[in-house]
């Protein structure tokens, strides 16, 4: 069994995608996806707790290290998902398990359900599927998107002087904070060095109004086809952008779902990681 974590990248025929590998090559095969605007950092502290697997913690498209996506083209949630079926084919991995935070677990929830017959386990933290949108609402996101999307070219990316600076930005996110540490490990994978100091490595894209979301019902739609193994940690108390009665609901539709409360933050699997690795191995 290998602790030593290795930085490779897996090319795959849209894009190549920067990563993190650790653990056993041998073991049962493991992929871990981030959250919005994270990268495969998140997982540095979470990582040693399956060291028994063949873990490999990516950068999404247009995250961290990896390559953005080519001028003209957006983020569109279900391209993450052939992103990650591109990936475990590119690693040779017929069957794999899921472990993902936020944006990362909404994408593994929904790959769980589109190809059962490849994932064993799925491991989710402050996720169940993603985000959804009132019908109602659909014209009013796509006009958003069209606008965002006119004037995103002339923007200017903001210069930091040093990761210090960037680091405090990302601490003083009101809805989901970070401590310095887990600050420290995003900013120093997520920033590039310019002329001047620092700017974040993330596509600017990144940040626009989602063109098109699911639906309640289509994304129920997806969660029922969970058949394999769940394990689900959830902060306590509840970020706001999570409603609680949503999810109650969302729980109820997959059969084999354990789920554990802890207290902390949105990223409480870089604060706590060995109660959250012990929550969703037990």
């Amino acid at each position: 069994m290998s602790a030593v974590t290795e930085d490779i990248r897996i090319t795959l025929p849209q894009l190549s995608l920067a990563a993190r590998r650790s653990g056993n090559r041998a073991g049962p095969k493991l992929l871990a996806i981030h959250g919005w605007l994270d990268n495969a950092a998140s997982f540095d502290a979470l990582a040693p707790w399956f060291a028994d697997h063949d873990v490999v913690a990516i950068d999404l498209p247009g995250h961290g290290q990896s390559d953005h996506r080519p001028r003209g083209a957006w983020y569109h949630y279900v391209d993450y998902l052939h992103d990650v079926l591109c990936c475990v084919d590119a690693l040779g991995w017929d069957r794999f398990s899921l472990l993902g935070h936020s944006l990362g677990g909404a994408i593994s929830s929904v790959l769980a359900a589109s190809v059962p017959e490849r994932v064993d386990t799925l491991y989710l933290i402050e996720a169940l599927g993603p985000i959804s949108t009132q019908a109602e609402k659909t014209l009013g996101l796509l006009r958003a998107a069209l606008l965002d999307r006119s004037v995103i070219d002339s923007k200017q990316l903001r210069v930091f002087p040093d990761l210090e600076a960037p680091a405090a930005a990302r601490r003083q996110h009101p809805q989901m904070p970070l401590t310095a540490e887990a600050a420290q490990a995003l900013v120093t994978r997520g920033t590039r060095a310019v002329e001047g100091g620092f700017v974040w490595s993330s596509d600017p894209r990144l940040t626009l109004t989602s063109a098109m979301r699911m639906t309640e019902e289509q994304v129920r739609n997806c969660l029922i086809g969970i058949r394999c193994r769940a394990s689900l940690v959830l902060a306590e108390p509840a970020m706001p952008f999570v409603e609680y009665s949503l999810m109650s609901e969302r729980l109820a539709l997959v059969p084999n779902l354990s789920v554990s409360r802890l207290a902390g933050s949105h990223h409480l699997h870089m604060e706590i990681p060995d109660q959250v690795a012990r929550a969703l191995r037990s």
